[in-house]
């Protein structure tokens, strides 16, 4: 079994593990994203998050937007579509001490998108998951095409910054109280997002609902969570996936992976789940053992 470093460098959040011989040693985490550096160096950062490390002696793999143009290194996307088994011959090297996956674009007249750190996550679940869609919820939710290992086409929704924009910035969320776990007000926002095209003509009536005693002030959060989620899951099924039933993968930890297979399933779409950072895992371990070869 391979021996490596991981490392998944985000905006915000660094993470980062040691294997031997295919066992995790250690691992590691920090809050100094690439847009948190505090003014030290990227190196200066990777120095100290992989102390102790054979960093000499083993790959060790970078993902996320340590590749970006705010990052360590700009690293250029690969075009889709792409085949992302061959991500492992496409590593752009920094410093002669670690090497970055690059993230994925595309390019069409009705279409411009770019993902990093995901397509590590889809080069584990095409293994661990395979299907012929895959959607990736967070803050910019990913929607995947894809025809075995080939990457055809993706779309991003800006779902989750939406939510937090609304309830933090905007009138909707103005004067509330703390929010509490409401599934019944999600529930009830996801049956009128998943059928309702007009999602801008609801949007005020959140913050309306709730200003006329209709909708306790407390379970806004939750109701404009399903508002939301439904109207996207509605959407990419009609515009995206044109309407097929075809089964797909949710990649994601356990708090959001719920509330898009409760979306998927209200919307007549089977799915199936995969949790992230398994899928992370197990795709940079294939990077790694291609490094190793």
């Amino acid at each position: 079994m391979t021996s490596y470093i991981a490392i998944d460098w985000g905006s915000t959040n660094l993470r980062a593990w040691y294997y031997r011989q295919g066992e995790c040693q250690q691992e590691r985490r920090s809050e100094s994203g690439v847009t948190r550096l505090n003014g030290r160096t990227p190196a200066a950062v990777f120095a100290s998050m992989t102390e102790g490390w054979p960093v000499n002696e083993v790959p060790v793999v970078m993902a996320g937007m340590v590749g970006s143009n705010a990052g360590w290194l700009s690293v250029p996307y690969l075009a889709c579509p792409v085949v992302l088994g061959d991500i492992a011959s496409r590593l752009t090297r920094v410093e002669d001490r670690a090497w970055i996956i690059p993230g994925l674009s595309v390019t069409a007249s009705d279409n411009h998108n770019v993902m990093r750190g995901e397509e590590t996550q889809l080069l584990g679940a095409v293994s661990l998951a395979p299907a012929a869609y895959y959607v990736m919820p967070g803050t910019h939710c990913k929607w995947v095409r894809a025809d075995g290992d080939r990457v055809e086409d993706f779309r991003t929704v800006m779902t989750g910054e939406l939510h937090h924009v609304l309830l933090n910035h905007s009138l909707v969320g103005s004067g509330l109280p703390e929010q509490q776990s409401d599934p019944e007000a999600f529930w009830q926002g996801l049956e009128t997002g998943i059928s309702d095209s007009s999602i801008l003509a609801r949007l005020f009536e959140v913050r309306a609902a709730h200003v006329l005693g209709s909708r306790p002030r407390e379970s806004v959060s939750d109701y404009l969570s399903g508002l939301l989620i439904g109207h996207e899951v509605a959407l990419m099924k009609r515009e995206f996936m044109q309407g097929s039933g075809e089964p797909l993968t949710v990649i994601a930890g356990s708090g959001l992976s719920e509330r898009y297979l409760s979306a998927l399933k209200l919307a007549g779409l089977p799915a199936q789940l995969l949790e992230g950072d398994r899928a992370f895992q197990h795709g940079i371990r294939n990077i790694a053992d291609e490094l190793e070869h």
